[in-house]
């Protein structure tokens, strides 16, 4: 509030001073709003009747008061230092946040019928299903390899391939490459492709690769020996059994090698065994396994021995890390206890994963995420999210 001085007339009303800067003009309306609502504050004037008293000869030291020029610079380093409110690393502070978009269901439906009007938020299985979705397409530093092996055939190793790898080509920004190191005469390329496709298509295979691989320099150049299921990248097995089986670990770590620097995620079908020429390169260079194996009790009994032969040979680590799949490949009989197969492996490895029966995967034929139950492809997203966060 102004200081009134008595001797002053009142007569002639002070002119407000015009702001030169953006702190005068803030500092007046901090002062405006600082007054009652009933307006300025009354000017207090003292009686006409009381005569002043004399002034003393030494008038008593009186505090000076800061001016207006030096509270506007105090006010104005005060604003220049206090801190700005980011419009880009908090746009909570200005935006309310807004709910996810429901998809399908009664939700979905509300959400559509009322044009957004009235958000549910997602349901709990569309929460987990978007947690399943964050994780296998989370980035990498690096590259990785995972090995799909079992010491029992015809229980599901090469689907399991073929599904997990076209579920992180779904879900992940970079394509996925999957390895056929079969060294009996492996169909991945084509249980990917379809038999028809595969034989319309030139035959290139692990071992043309091998052969010219001094001259690979370039992605462009290597995808002449591969084969594409959509975003899915193949390097096909050899077909001719006199040569199928002479890839050795020193081979293998080359493709291996060859292929870290394009692709961040490599899956390699290692094929029935874990004593053939090409294992222990395999396993050298793989950061994770999947252990295939299926309901019946001697596919059960095969997979614990599996991963007993890991752990006592030098690959502890990736038997208590490994992801134990049960494919539900031939429908067994209701005497099998499926509960007890699954207590029986479930405590000797870090995950297990259980694929129910569906005949997109048991007629051994093209496996398309599209032909497969619900179900199905629901486990093949947790098999994908269990081995990307092994990588992590």
């Amino acid at each position: 509030m102004p200081v009134v001085n008595p001797r002053t007339s009142p007569a002639e009303p002070a002119v407000p001073k015009r702001r030169s800067s953006w702190a005068e003009a803030a500092e007046a309306a901090d002062e405006r709003n600082s007054s009652p609502e009933t307006g300025p504050a009354p000017v207090i004037r003292p009686a006409l009747a009381a005569p002043l008293p004399p002034a003393p000869e030494t008038a008593p030291a009186v505090p000076a008061q800061p001016g207006r020029s030096t509270r506007t610079a105090t006010r104005t380093a005060a604003l220049a230092t206090a801190p700005i409110p980011d419009f880009i690393s908090s746009p909570g502070l200005f935006v309310r946040e807004q709910k996810p978009k429901p998809v399908g269901g009664f939700r979905g439906a509300l959400y559509q019928m009322t044009g957004g009007g009235i958000n549910l938020g997602p349901s709990a299985r569309q929460r987990e299903e978007d947690e399943l979705a964050r994780r296998i397409s989370r980035q990498l530093q690096g590259s990785y390899n995972t090995a799909v092996l079992s010491l029992k055939g015809g229980i599901g190793k090469t689907s399991t391939t073929v599904g997990v790898g076209l579920t992180l080509a779904e879900f992940r920004g970079d394509p996925p490459c999957a390895i056929d190191a079969n060294p009996d005469s492996g169909d991945l390329v084509e249980r990917a492709l379809g038999e028809g496709l595969y034989q319309q298509q030139s035959p290139r295979t692990i071992t043309d690769l091998l052969r010219n691989i001094e001259s690979v320099d370039s992605l462009t150049a290597l995808a002449r020996y591969m084969h594409h299921a959509g975003r899915l990248h193949l390097i096909a097995g050899e077909q001719d059994p006199e040569v199928s089986d002479s890839l050795t670990a020193e081979e293998y770590l080359r493709i291996r090698k060859l292929v870290s620097g394009y692709y961040s995620v490599a899956l390699t079908d290692c094929g029935t065994g874990v004593t053939h020429n090409a294992m222990s390169g395999i396993l050298q260079s793989a950061d994770n396994l999947i252990i295939a194996a299926g309901y019946a009790v001697s596919g059960a009994k095969r997979a614990r021995s599996t991963l007993h032969w890991l752990a006592s040979h030098g690959y502890e680590e990736l038997a208590r890390n490994a992801v134990v799949v049960i494919t539900d490949k031939d429908e067994v009989s209701s005497r099998v206890d499926k509960d007890a197969i699954e207590d029986h492996l479930s405590g000797i490895c870090r995950q297990l994963i259980a694929v129910p029966h569906d005949r997109g995967v048991a007629d051994g034929d093209l496996v398309t995420l599209d032909a497969l139950r619900p179900e199905t492809r629901r486990a093949y997203r947790e098999i994908a999210a269990a081995i990307v966060d092994g990588y992590v």
